[in-house]
């Protein structure tokens, strides 16, 4: 488990992160997600104990980090966007001397985490001959190697190919099921599909922390409607649509190219009060004679969401 209580980091007069506090426990899997210079990057180091906090206290598993850094960085595995590794080694001698250095036995680890982290291809290669996806590999079998029961991952999937990132998803579900994980990216339908759990930190505080499903219920109970037509002007269109008494607003937007109706609108329609607005909607299209190509809701996406609460006001 991870406790965060009242942590605050600053550098020199500028507060980077400002009392921040969440608490992660076993079993886990976590998106940390916040805009650049929004102080994630700094409150994951100093959960892995990179940064000492200008004020708080972080435990691991109850050891204060600062107070028990051996102990509390035993039990966490950290793999930074960029991993720091030694270009002039060989995979299977950098794995070898980082399970060496953990006090793990290589003879044991090293065919594991090969296996899992899909290195068997590369294993002979200098690090410096590997392409990003498979150095992403070498640093999470380096953060892997001593069994950690709390895993910090930042961009754990950047420069890897769809099938690579595939893998790497697979490997974090599964590890996810015994430890705590947390993952920092900014690829947010990854955070959809691996956190069930999401925590956004915006100017170095904590603006939401829910469980994923729930995150849109309560910052994303905006909902539209996106419908395709043709048949009729755009002016037209819109006014007549925005004449309805349950509509909220109209807005052209961008659709589908339709080879059959080159000049179809697409408009994205918000209910008053959050209605349903999909009936009327049909009736003015059957009334007016205009061609209905698609007519379906659209609801916030986490982007929306993140972007709703960290954009500038």
């Amino acid at each position: 488990m991870i406790e965060v209580s009242h942590v605050s980091k600053r550098f020199g007069e500028f507060k980077a992160v400002d009392d921040v506090s969440f608490s992660i426990p076993t079993g886990q899997i976590v998106g940390l997600l916040g805009p650049n210079g929004a102080g994630k990057s700094t409150t994951m180091r100093m959960i892995t104990g990179f940064f000492k906090p200008s004020a708080g206290t972080i435990l691991i598993d109850g050891l204060d980090i600062e107070k028990n850094p051996v102990e509390a960085k035993q039990k966490i595995g950290y793999m930074p966007e960029s991993a720091p590794l030694y270009a002039d080694m060989i995979v299977e001698e950098y794995l070898r001397y980082v399970a060496l250095m953990q006090n793990q036995n290589p003879d044991e680890k090293i065919p594991k985490l090969c296996e899992e982290c899909g290195l068997k291809e590369v294993m002979h290669k200098n690090i410096s001959e590997l392409s990003r996806g498979y150095k992403q590999r070498v640093g999470l079998a380096h953060s892997l190697m001593n069994d950690p029961e709390i895993l910090i991952l930042d961009e754990p999937t950047s420069g890897l190919d769809p099938n690579q990132i595939e893998d790497v998803r697979n490997l974090i579900r599964e590890i996810g099921k015994t430890r705590t994980v947390i993952i920092s990216t900014h690829i947010l339908s990854e955070v959809e599909m691996l956190c069930g759990r999401v925590i956004i930190i915006s100017k170095g505080k904590v603006v939401a922390d829910s469980p994923t499903a729930e995150l849109r219920e309560r910052y994303g109970h905006a909902e539209t409607v996106f419908i395709q037509i043709d048949g009729v002007a755009e002016e037209e269109a819109k006014e007549s649509i925005s004449s309805i008494n349950t509509v909220d607003s109209c807005t052209l937007t961008q659709g589908d190219r339709i080879e059959s109706a080159p000049n179809a609108l697409s408009f994205l329609v918000s209910a008053k009060d959050g209605g349903e607005i999909r009936p009327d909607l049909f009736r003015l299209c059957a009334e007016k004679n205009w061609t209905i190509y698609e007519l379906s809701v659209r609801k916030n996406s986490l982007e929306d969401i993140f972007h709703g609460l960290t954009i500038e006001n």
